[in-house]
C-alpha cells in the first residue's frame, strides 16, 4: 500500500482529487466520463469532498488515462502517487477556487447594486437601460463567465449541470433586455412595454456567486476531522547519525532502521520501537486511553503521539504512508468518500435534473406563450428563467455526502474508524450484537487478581523462589505472576535446577531444596499437603472462572494463585447500555462453560454461548440473521474475522489483529466497549441528518419549480422575481450543508 492506493493484484483502488466541480451534476459527468475508459472496474465521485475511488486494471488503464478523460468534459485530476502532495495540491487549487469565487462574488455585488436600484427605483431615468448595460456585462461575461464556460464544455459531451442552467437563464434575460434596450419600439409598435431584466441577470449572478461561497466555506468545515489528524504529524524529526550527531531532517526523509530523537513534548514522527531511553507517551489519539504509557526498551511508539517528559530513541519500524495514522487518516478519507446505498439513487436523480429542469422551463415558455394574453412573450421569458434559476440540483447532491463527510469525521474524533457509508447508514438499525469474550470484554491478558500465602510454612525468601521460577517458564500465566511480583520490587532468588513438566508445571532446586509451582494435579502427584482454607479458597476462585496456580515445596503448598482475564472496567455500563436500547446481547466465547458462565453474570448478560469455534460463530449470526435480525459483531482476533465477514456491521477493536481490523467495517481505537453504542448513535444521527436533508432538498425543488413556472398566477396574480428565485436557491445548498455540520456538535 502506497499513499492512497489500495493494490490488489492487477486492480487498484485509488482515490484522486477532482479540480473545478461547482455541482452535484458535475460529480455525475466525471464519474460517467472515468467509466468510459478502458480498463475502469468501477468509479465513485464525490462532490463534497471533490474526490474521485477510481478501482481500475493497471495494465489497461493509468491516471494518465483517467485524467485525460476528466479533462475533457472541463475538469481535472490530481494524479500524484504521493497522497501528501496530492491532498496539498487540492487544498491550493481550493483556496485559490475559493479566492476567485470571493472576488467574483464581490464584484458581481459591486455592479449589481446599482443596477437593481435603477431597476426597482428610477425606471424612467434617461439612459437608465444603457447605464443599467454598461454595468450588467461585466456581471454576467467576465464575474459570471465561468458558468458559460463550464456549460460550454458539458455541452460538448452532450451533458448538462447547474453552470447550464445559470448560463441559459442569465443569458437569455440579458440577451434580452439588449434586445430591448436597443430596439424598444419593436414591441411598442404593437402595443407593449420594452420590459428589461438587468437586474435579474446581474443579481442571479451575485446570489449564487455568494452561495457559492458560503458553500465551499462550509464544505470545507466538513473535512475538519482530516485536517485535526493530519496536524498530528510533524513536519520534522530529529535524527541520530551514524556518527552520533543529532540533525533535524524532514519526515519524507525518513526511512526505516533510522535512529530518531524524542525530547519532552516533541510528538512522534513514525512507528518504531523504543531502543534507548524511558518515558511516558500520551497515545490517546491512536488508542483512546487517557493515561500515558511508559515506554522503554523494545516498546513500541506510533506516529502523532506526544511524548511526556522524558527522552527517548526510538528505530523507526514504519514510515510514510505505512504508519499507523496515516492508515487511519486514508481510512477516514476512503469512508468520507464512500456511498451510502440512498446515494446512488439520488445520484442518479442528479443525473437527469437538469435536463428535465431545461425541459420544464421550455414547456413553460410555451404554455405561457399561448396562455399569457396580452404579455404573454415578457411573461413566458421571465417564467422560464425563473425555473432555470431555482433549480438547484447542488442540494440533493450535497445531502447525503455532507453528512456522511461530518459523520465519519465526528466517529474518528470519538475513536470510531468508519470504512466506508454503507456500514454508518446501516449501524443505526442494528437489534442484534454479537460480543466475542476473551480482549473485548475482558482486558484479553492473564493478571493476577490474588495471593493467600501460608505465612506458617513460607520460607523466608519464599515469594523471591516463586519468582526465580516463573521467570524461567515460558507459560502464559507465569508471566502474570512474573509481573506482580516485579511491580513488588522482588528480585529473584538464584536457581540451580529448572525443569518443565509438560502440562503441570515446572520445578527447580533454589538453596538445595525442590520447589514446585503448578496445577493443582501436579500438586497431588507429588502430594504436597493442602490444607482445608486454601482448598476452600481455590474452590471459591474457580467459581470466579479464575484459574489456580499452587506454589510447594515438597511437604506443603506454600501459596495459592489466583489469574484471570479480567473484565474491562467499562463493559458492564456498554452492555447495560445497549439493552436499555432494545439490543439483544450475545457472547460467544471458545472458553469453557464455567469460564463464559461466570462473565456473563458478571457483566450482566442473558444469552452467552461456550465453546465455540470460529465457523460456529459464523453460522450463529446466520442464524440471527434467517430470523430477520440485523446483526454487529465485536471481536478482536483472527478466530473472528469469519464471524466478522459475516455480520451486517463489524466492528473491531483497535487493539486487536491485522486481519479483524482488515475485515471489518468498523473499527474502534481504544479498548472502551461504550464507543459501541456511540458508534449506533452515530449512525442514527447521522442518518437523520441524511433524511432531514433530501427531504428538504426534494421539497425545495418540488414547491419551488412549479412555484417558479407561474402555477399561483391564475389564482391570485403571484409570479416568483428571478432574483427572489436565485437568493433561494443559493439558500438551498447552504441550509443543506449547513444541517449536516450541526453533526459536529452531537453528544454521543
Amino acid at each position: 500500500m502506497k499513499g492512497n492506493v489500495i493494490n490488489n493484484g492487477k486492480l487498484v483502488k485509488q482515490i484522486f482529487p477532482v479540480l473545478e466541480m461547482s455541482c452535484a451534476a458535475c460529480a455525475v459527468s466525471v464519474e460517467s466520463m472515468l467509466k468510459t475508459v478502458p480498463g475502469v472496474k468501477d468509479a465513485a465521485v464525490n462532490f463534497a469532498n471533490q474526490s474521485a475511488s477510481v478501482e481500475y486494471d493497471q495494465a489497461l488503464a493509468d491516471p494518465l488515462a483517467l485524467q485525460s478523460a476528466v479533462r475533457s468534459v472541463g475538469y481535472d485530476l490530481v494524479v500524484n502517487s504521493n497522497a501528501e502532495e496530492s491532498q496539498s495540491i487540492q487544498e491550493e487549487a481550493q483556496y485559490k477556487h475559493y479566492q476567485q469565487i470571493k472576488n467574483r462574488t464581490i464584484g458581481a455585488s459591486v455592479l449589481a447594486i446599482p443596477v437593481v436600484i435603477i431597476g426597482m427605483f428610477f425606471m424612467n431615468l434617461p439612459y437608465g437601460n444603457y447605464i443599467s448595460l454598461v454595468l450588467t456585462a461585466p456581471v454576467v461575461f467576465y464575474f459570471g463567465r465561468s458558468f458559460f464556460v463550464n456549460a460550454w464544455k458539458q455541452a460538448r459531451h452532450g451533458k448538462a449541470n447547474m453552470d447550464t442552467l445559470v448560463a441559459l437563464s442569465t443569458g437569455i434575460a440579458f440577451l434580452f433586455s439588449t434586445f430591448n434596450t436597443f430596439y424598444p419600439e419593436y414591441w411598442h409598435a404593437r402595443g407593449l412595454h420594452a420590459h428589461v431584466y438587468f437586474e435579474a441577470a446581474a443579481v442571479v449572478i451575485a446570489f449564487i456567486s455568494l452561495g457559492k461561497l458560503l458553500e465551499e466555506r462550509a464544505k470545507s468545515n466538513t473535512s475538519f476531522a482530516i485536517k485535526k489528524l493530519m496536524g498530528l504529524q510533524p513536519k520534522t524529526v530529529r535524527l541520530l547519525r551514524d556518527d552520533g550527531i543529532e540533525s533535524e531532517v524532514t519526515i519524507a526523509s525518513v526511512k526505516v532502521n533510522d535512529t530518531i530523537v524524542v525530547r519532552p513534548g516533541e510528538k512522534i514522527a513514525v512507528d518504531g520501537v523504543v531502543i534507548n531511553g524511558i518515558s511516558y507517551v500520551d497515545e490517546s489519539t491512536i488508542t483512546g486511553e487517557p493515561i500515558p504509557a511508559e515506554k522503554k526498551s523494545g516498546d513500541k511508539v506510533f506516529a502523532g503521539t506526544i511524548n511526556q517528559k522524558g527522552s527517548f530513541q526510538f528505530k523507526a519500524v514504519k514510515v510514510g504512508a505505512d504508519t499507523v495514522l496515516s492508515n487511519i487518516i486514508r481510512m477516514v478519507q476512503q469512508a468520507q468518500g464512500s456511498k451510502a446505498p440512498v446515494q446512488k439513487l439520488v445520484d442518479k436523480i442528479a443525473g437527469i435534473f437538469v435536463p428535465i429542469v431545461i425541459g420544464i422551463a421550455i414547456l413553460t415558455f410555451i404554455v405561457w406563450l399561448i396562455l399569457g394574453g396580452d404579455n404573454a412573450f415578457t411573461h413566458a421569458l421571465l417564467a422560464s428563467i425563473t425555473v432555470l434559476v431555482i433549480a438547484c440540483p447542488c442540494a440533493l447532491g450535497l445531502a447525503t455526502p455532507t453528512a456522511i463527510m461530518v459523520g465519519v469525521g465526528k466517529g474518528a474524533e470519538n475513536n470510531i474508524l468508519i470504512k466506508d457509508a454503507e456500514s454508518l447508514e446501516t449501524a443505526h438499525r442494528v437489534n442484534a450484537i454479537i460480543l466475542d469474550k476473551t480482549g473485548t470484554i475482558t482486558q484479553g491478558k492473564p493478571v493476577v487478581t490474588d495471593i493467600v500465602w501460608r505465612n506458617a510454612v513460607l520460607p523466608p525468601n519464599g515469594k523471591q523462589i516463586l519468582y526465580a521460577l516463573e521467570n524461567q517458564s515460558e507459560h502464559p500465566l507465569a508471566e502474570a505472576v512474573v509481573n506482580k511480583l516485579k511491580n513488588e520490587a522482588i528480585a529473584p532468588a538464584s536457581v540451580t535446577s529448572f525443569e518443565s513438566v509438560t502440562a503441570r508445571g515446572v520445578k527447580g532446586v533454589v538453596g538445595g531444596k525442590v520447589y514446585f509451582v503448578g496445577s493443582r494435579r501436579y500438586i497431588d502427584e507429588i502430594k504436597s499437603s493442602v490444607d482445608t482454607a486454601i482448598d476452600q479458597q481455590a474452590s471459591a476462585w474457580l467459581q470466579e472462572a479464575k484459574t489456580v496456580v499452587y506454589f510447594a515445596d515438597e511437604k506443603n503448598v506454600l501459596a495459592i494463585i489466583a489469574i484471570a482475564d479480567e473484565v474491562k472496567a467499562t463493559s458492564k455500563a456498554a452492555i447495560t447500555d445497549l439493552q436499555r436500547q432494545g439490543i439483544d446481547v450475545y457472547m460467544l466465547t471458545g472458553d469453557n462453560e464455567q469460564s463464559a458462565k461466570a462473565i456473563a453474570a458478571q457483566v450482566g448478560l442473558k444469552h452467552y454461548r461456550a465453546e465455540m469455534l470460529p465457523a460456529d460463530k459464523a453460522t450463529f449470526i446466520q442464524q440471527l440473521q434467517q430470523q430477520g435480525k440485523v446483526v454487529a459483531m465485536v471481536g478482536d482476533g483472527i478466530n473472528d474475522s469469519h464471524a466478522l465477514a459475516q455480520a451486517d456491521v463489524s466492528i473491531a477493536m483497535g487493539k486487536g489483529s491485522d486481519i479483524a481490523m482488515d475485515t471489518a467495517k468498523m473499527t474502534l481505537i481504544t479498548s472502551d466497549l461504550q464507543s459501541i453504542p456511540k458508534a449506533l448513535r452515530l449512525s442514527s444521527v447521522t442518518v437523520q441528518a441524511i433524511r432531514q436533508n433530501l427531504f428538504w432538498a426534494f421539497i425545495y425543488n418540488v414547491i419551488g419549480i412549479p412555484l417558479a413556472a407561474g402555477v399561483l398566477y391564475p389564482v391570485n396574480g403571484f409570479l416568483l422575481d428571478p432574483m427572489i428565485a436565485g437568493a433561494a436557491m443559493a439558500l438551498s445548498s447552504v441550509s443543506v450543508v449547513s444541517n449536516s455540520l450541526r453533526l459536529r456538535f452531537s453528544k454521543l
